[in-house]
């Protein structure tokens, strides 16, 4: 049975999402109104017993100058990877719903390993291509990431001494230099944008406003944090954590140009990673790394700072389309990479 969640069945929707082992925060009707310019859709399918026992959420954003649509399921399916009468269902709901929006393409970037490679070969199977790009931030979501595994039975004081020698010292350091982290509110979301701004001009990144990270904070409520860092009464670091199910991510950080070497974001990295310990979460994910580990990578430095803290880097299979209308995909693509060509232009 293939059914389209509405108000009656969500909260059973967003119960099973919260448990499964797959579940993930962007496949949650909460991250449907974190993104207010798309429009969220869920599917689901049920087991013999009526129970949920896979779905798929996607954001349907419109391209007004071509009268269709993209369907995009972030980090979906939620169901069992070995399912393909299950992960079929789903699909078959998901061209029900790409009829409807009028969609050109049905995009995935599932929460699976690349050495999952009877998955990759399934999706292949039911027409998807993969199409990721590079070993950067080309995709929509981080194609490489690392991982904490909290589910080993490391206390606190065990999971310190798993990090390296390195991270521990610089730990060490932020405490003594005197940096103070305090879990923000909403009011504390201009002077983490501010820093946000500061960060982007750094690194060359264009940053979102604090409308996002204020609006981020009141839809997730308690499952989401904002994390400042202190300097003598000043603020000079901050990061958003998000907390979904079994799982706590690390989303957005940000840091002054001073004060860098009193180490803030070694302390609010532990400190999110004590979050995830207090709520016994499965996994700490510190989000996207480049896959090209050569030390002469600009990159390399994110890697090393994240890879100090013991997690496993992570490559996931990437992102898979689903063509419906060739020349559609073809013709908004090409507007698309038009369009970042003179937005990189203009910067």
């Amino acid at each position: 049975m293939i059914e389209f969640i509405n108000e009656n069945t969500k909260k059973e929707y967003e119960d099973f999402i919260a448990s499964h082992p797959k579940g993930h925060f962007a496949q949650s009707h909460l991250w449907g109104r974190q993104k207010s310019a798309w429009e969220f859709k869920a599917i689901a399918v049920r087991d013999s017993d009526g129970k949920i026992k896979g779905s798929m959420a996607f954001l349907i954003r419109r391209a007004p100058l071509f009268g269709c649509s993209m369907m995009y399921s972030c980090r979906g399916p939620v169901c069992d990877l070995d399912d393909e009468d299950t992960f079929s269902r789903l699909l078959v709901g998901a061209k029900i719903l790409a009829k409807r929006c009028n969609a050109y393409v049905i995009k995935i970037d599932p929460d699976v390993p690349a050495e999952n490679s009877d998955f990759a070969a399934m999706l292949e199977r039911h027409g998807f291509k993969c199409v990721s790009r590079g070993k950067s931030f080309e995709g929509a979501q981080p194609k490489f990431v690392f991982r904490l595994h909290l589910d080993e039975g490391m206390d606190e004081a065990e999971l310190l001494l798993s990090f390296s020698q390195k991270t521990r010292y610089n730990l060490r350091k932020a405490q003594k230099s005197g940096v103070e982290v305090r879990i923000g509110t909403v009011e504390d979301v201009e002077d983490f944008e501010r820093l946000m701004l500061i960060t982007g001009h750094r690194d060359g990144f264009t940053v979102r406003g604090a409308e996002y990270f204020k609006s981020m904070l009141e839809i997730f409520g308690e499952n989401a944090r904002l994390y400042m860092a202190y300097y003598e009464g000043v603020p000079i670091a901050g990061t958003i954590a998000i907390a979904f199910g079994d799982k706590v991510w690390y989303l957005y950080g940000a840091s002054s140009n001073e004060h860098r070497d009193k180490m803030p974001n070694y302390l609010l990295q532990w400190s999110m990673i004590r979050w995830a310990l207090e709520r016994e979460s499965r996994v700490y994910d510190f989000r996207g790394v480049s896959g090209d580990l050569s030390e002469d990578n600009p990159l390399y430095g994110l890697y090393r700072f994240k890879k100090g803290f013991g997690g496993r880097f992570t490559e996931f299979v990437g992102e898979y389309d689903l063509v419906l209308d060739s020349f559609m995909n073809l013709c908004v693509g090409s507007s698309i990479r038009l369009y970042r060509a003179l937005r990189g232009l203009l910067k």
